[in-house]
């Protein structure tokens, strides 16, 4: 029933011609599952107090609540299409009421972390794009027949939206901002092994995947305490997202995923100034995929000792600060990291490799992210010593990725395993620091087991190409005299 409800509403809003794209379309979808959701969580509540004695007191008001201006029902249970708005009356009530008093309702938010707030942040930039008030009413009712109500539910509406992420993902250039491969997340939870009572932080989480993987890895465990259940929902997963899109997908997905109120915070979190960081603000796990290829300003550059434009650095740099001393960390980042020759790339890494043991680097072959034309490598380190061995495991799957045969589980099952032990094989090898030039801290990936050979061409060749270059511009710059 909800992937045919999915598919449903997918087709109605490819006929609308304010939505355009993949990311249009799960864009309008999240925010209208979003307040359906939240009028099943006041109806929760208000059952809980009613049986409790004890007075509710709404988030909305009652005319903006899903259930009285979207899907008013009669006697039968059904949506009372003679009450329900449609056409122009309701477009008109989703513009200019709607949307208006869901903005004002973060200004009696007690702080970010409450639902209040994250409405108010969530309808300040987002907007509805459906012009039809017919198409958005066929929306509305298919919707309002979705159901968030048992855990099997919420586990399928959840992976239904994934797919949804995953296509906005492939759609695009930057489809790395919105999915991180989830196999790679997976084998990168599987290394790193976060406990119950542990921060788990993304200071760029995007679509939240990293988070909800990890919820879904410790919430998999059968012996949990009601206490520990208490702990996952509301002192366990922390992010934060400069986009407002990718901050609306992922507090709907960390709501599908089981998380009721996600401490997920609308901001840059490069505009932080490093300095400002407490001890109370660390974190003991880290978990990320900073954005590839950014640029920042120079006054976001300040916020940093280590100053450069590349958006990923300034990411590894408040990566590390935030981490608590024994506090573990796995960071996607662009292969180049290991190798630029830069001031800022050679002091930060000579930075990670004095306050952190960089254990393990995990290199990915081109492709494994959908619409992201950049190599990466997975940075798995533990803050608090120097590094003294680097373990480098090279993925090598035997075949291509693409969008028909994309990464998976499977493929990483040999990593996971070999890194328990820090084991040679065929595809791993360890890096003594000791050995690396340290005007450099290059830390390329160069596989010791290559049996690939290198040809070098001699002097007096590359010196007969010059001499056939200089000929050629000599012989250019003649021409271009004539012509003046």
């Amino acid at each position: 029933m909800f992937e045919q409800a999915f598919k449903n509403i997918d087709d109605a809003l490819h006929k609308e011609a304010g939505c355009s794209s993949e990311l249009d379309y799960t864009e309008q979808t999240s925010w209208l599952l979003f307040l359906k959701y939240l009028d099943e969580l006041e109806q929760d509540k208000e059952n809980e107090a009613l049986l409790e004695g004890k007075t509710y007191t709404p988030i909305l008001q009652p005319r903006y609540r899903w259930s009285r201006w979207a899907a008013p029902k009669g006697a039968d249970g059904k949506i009372d299409h003679n009450q329900a708005m449609t056409g122009d009356d309701l477009i008109e009530f989703v513009d200019n009421d709607l949307f208006d008093y869901l903005e004002d309702v973060k200004l009696r938010a007690s702080g970010p972390d409450t639902i209040e707030y994250k409405i108010g942040e969530i309808f300040s930039e987002i907007k509805n794009k459906i012009r039809s008030g017919y198409t958005l009413r066929d929306i509305i009712d298919t919707i309002d027949e979705l159901r968030f109500r048992s855990q099997v539910e919420k586990h399928e509406l959840s992976a239904l939206y994934e797919e949804k992420i995953k296509r906005m993902g492939n759609a695009g250039r930057n489809g790395g901002e919105y999915y991180t491969p989830r196999p790679l997340i997976r084998a990168m939870i599987q290394v790193v092994k976060p406990r119950i009572g542990e921060r788990i932080y993304d200071g760029a989480c995007g679509s939240a995947g990293f988070l909800c993987e990890a919820y879904d890895y410790l919430s998999s465990n059968t012996a949990l305490s009601t206490d520990d259940l208490v702990t996952l929902q509301t002192r366990t997963f922390y992010g934060k997202e400069k986009k407002s899109l990718a901050y609306v997908i992922a507090i709907m997905n960390l709501i599908l995923h089981g998380i009721e109120a996600p401490n997920i915070q609308h901001t840059n979190t490069l505009a932080e100034n490093l300095a400002d960081i407490q001890e109370k603000d660390r974190m003991e796990v880290i978990l990320a995929n900073p954005p590839f290829g950014g640029k920042e300003r120079k006054e976001v550059q300040q916020n940093f000792p280590i100053r450069t434009g590349e958006t990923a650095f300034l990411f590894m740099q408040h990566f590390i600060k935030m981490l608590k001393v024994d506090g573990r960390a796995a960071i996607v980042i662009k292969n180049t990291f290991l190798s630029n020759s830069d001031n800022a790339s050679v002091a930060l890494r000579k930075l990670l490799l004095e306050s952190c043991n960089l254990h393990t680097v995990l290199d990915c072959p081109g492709g494994t992210f959908q619409g992201a034309g950049v190599k990466t490598v997975v940075l798995f380190f533990t803050k608090g010593e120097p590094t003294r061995k680097v373990w480098f495991y090279q993925l090598d799957p035997g075949r291509n990725f693409g969008k028909t045969n994309p990464l998976n589980d499977d493929d990483l099952k040999e990593f996971v395993q070999l890194q328990a032990s820090f084991a040679d094989s065929p595809n791993s090898w360890s890096l003594d620091v000791a050995a690396i030039d340290t005007s450099s801290y290059d830390l390329s990936v160069k596989s010791p087991n290559s049996s690939e050979v290198v040809v070098h061409r001699s002097p007096r060749d590359i010196l007969d190409e010059i001499a056939a270059l200089d000929a050629e511009s000599s012989e250019l710059l003649t021409t271009i005299r004539e012509l003046v």
